[in-house]
């Protein structure tokens, strides 16, 4: 029985150790450029699509050809998942863009993660379910300046990678927990 909103077809058998969440940096719709670099994307009406790589070419001990390329130098066992939107963002003075982050994405995502985390046996932690904006400081892994996901257009008071990454933990370790499903920590 699936747990989640994940079609289980689309979970195959991988050693995953981590979960990297994106935006596009496009529109709230799904592209073939945003399907080609994520396992799973989450459009703007919460809707679903499945990435091109599947991900058990991300699979521990070393990536596959045709894998996700989601995260410099941090592909290997991690599925890569990304809310569709923010094109023409600005981080500082922030603006949102002309496809902002909606609030509905935010909460299928903690549904997404969930999912995965019981799927995968991953911890909700740190340095196992995070943003890619939390990549370099938490993983010691540098990139290039990457911010997704660092603000929420929806809620204002959520400011900076950390303040994110933690309620997006906090929300998956909720679903986890709802619904008794999954591995926590």
């Amino acid at each position: 029985m699936v747990i989640g909103p994940i079609p289980a077809q689309w979970l195959p058998d991988a050693k995953i150790s981590r979960i990297i969440v994106h935006w596009t940096a496009g529109g709230n719709k799904a592209g073939d450029v945003d399907r080609a670099h994520y396992h799973v994307l989450i459009e703007g009406d919460g809707n679903l699509v499945r990435g091109v790589p599947t991900i058990d070419l991300n699979s521990e001990p070393r990536a596959k050809a045709g894998y996700a390329a989601h995260t410099l130098n941090c592909n290997t066992g991690s599925i890569g998942v990304s809310l569709c939107g923010m094109a023409g963002a600005n981080e500082i003075p922030f603006r949102p863009g002309n496809s902002p982050l909606t609030k509905k994405q935010w909460d299928t995502l903690a549904q997404v993660i969930a999912q995965l985390c019981r799927r995968y046996g991953i911890a909700v932690e740190p340095k196992t379910v995070l943003t890619h904006a939390e990549v370099q400081k938490t993983l010691g892994i540098k990139q290039r300046g990457k911010w997704d996901i660092a603000r929420l257009p929806f809620d204002s008071s959520v400011i900076g990678a950390p303040a994110v990454g933690a309620q997006m933990r906090e929300k998956a370790f909720a679903e986890l927990t709802t619904l008794k499903i999954g591995t926590v920590k």
